[in-house]
């Protein structure tokens, strides 16, 4: 397909491929869609739109809410709730599920989002996003309860995001490839300008919060220790460490170059499995990077194989170029085999913030 192909056209050409598509999924993509044009418009608006600054309230997450996060939950539910395709939908900026208004008739799709990613980015101009899953509803269920919802990430319909940058972006899987289009602001379109996206297998850049180092669990500790060793160390070469703070920009930057993205478990809070969220978070985006040849996995097993215990759920994330991700599991394994040799480098070991201990 060439760059002048429109989402829609894009979409519509998938739906042919499927002999029992109805043209259902097509229309609830285009509303998906039109949502995420709408948060972008607010975005770019920013102080000039009134959209800066916290509510002064908290979510279910127990995170003080922006105002763009609440804005941009409010478009999502109303740009999707009225179209006939969805029979509920879930988002981290509610508690429980939200149910589609009896005005409106039912469809066979679940949608779980997160409305705004990144947003302590909002105030400073930074890079934000929305992520979104397509789940398909149980047969006979009319009146979807959390229960509905807690598929594991195999059964993803479709994944995507937008990410509110420069320019804005929508990338997509529907589980045969990764495809990326770029907002048209005179035409208002979505056009289809980075087809078939791929992860390399190998990487030299990774990215992860390193004021977490001291919480860390040891093999986290270990492969990180050795890629700050650089060259002189067990890898023999040089790696560049990334943070953006936003996992959709996180993720971006692994589909268009490469990369490796950690938000492993750590010990800062015992409580909490993770800081992601496994069913609008992890899932969407461990879809996305295996469909472009990536891994994802929580240290401990494939991510889209996990099973789902409640709606707002965290795991661990480990995601992106397939090689390291495997070698971080593979040093897990040696880990809880008490086989493990974690590399100690003398240049880190006293002054460095990633001091051994």
């Amino acid at each position: 397909m060439s760059q002048e192909t429109t989402l829609s056209e894009f979409i519509i050409g998938e739906q042919r491929k499927c002999s029992e598509a109805t043209g259902g999924f097509t229309a609830l993509l285009n509303d998906i869609c039109l949502a995420c044009k709408r948060i972008s418009y607010l975005v770019g608006r920013g102080a000039l739109g009134g959209v800066h600054g916290a509510t002064t309230g908290d979510n279910v997450q127990g995170e003080r809410q922006m105002k763009l996060d609440v804005m941009a939950n409010d478009i999502f539910l109303r740009t999707n709730e009225s179209g006939g395709r969805l029979a509920a939908m879930v988002s981290e900026e509610l508690e429980a599920v939200y149910p589609i208004p009896a005005q409106y008739p039912r469809g066979r799709y679940l949608l779980v989002f997160d409305p705004l990613d990144g947003s302590s980015n909002i105030d400073i101009n930074g890079t934000v996003g929305s992520i979104f899953s397509v789940l398909r509803c149980a047969q006979g269920v009319t009146e979807p309860a959390a229960k509905d919802f807690l598929q594991p990430g195999t059964t993803q319909v479709c994944a995507g995001y937008a990410i509110y940058g420069p320019a804005t972006m929508l990338v997509l899987t529907l589980g045969r490839g990764v495809y990326g289009f770029t907002l048209d602001r005179e035409l208002g379109e979505f056009m289809l300008t980075h087809p078939d996206l791929r992860i390399a297998a190998d990487t030299s850049e990774f990215a992860i919060n390193a004021s977490n180092e001291r919480f860390w669990e040891p093999p986290v500790k270990r492969y990180i220790s050795e890629c700050l060793a650089g060259a002189s160390g067990p890898r023999a070469k040089d790696f560049n460490m990334r943070w953006i703070a936003s996992f959709v920009a996180e993720a971006h930057r692994i589909l268009m170059r490469g990369g490796l993205f950690l938000y492993p478990k750590d010990s800062k809070d015992p409580a909490k499995a993770g800081r992601l969220r496994l069913l609008y978070e992890a899932n969407p985006m461990a879809y996305l990077i295996e469909q472009a040849g990536g891994a994802a996995s929580t240290g401990h097993g494939r991510m889209l194989e996990v099973a789902p215990e409640d709606l707002h759920q965290r795991v661990p994330v480990i995601l992106g170029s397939k090689d390291e991700v495997e070698r971080i599991a593979r040093y897990h394994e040696e880990h809880d085999c008490g086989v493990d040799q974690p590399y100690t480098s003398p240049l880190f070991n006293t002054r460095s913030l990633f001091t051994q201990p």
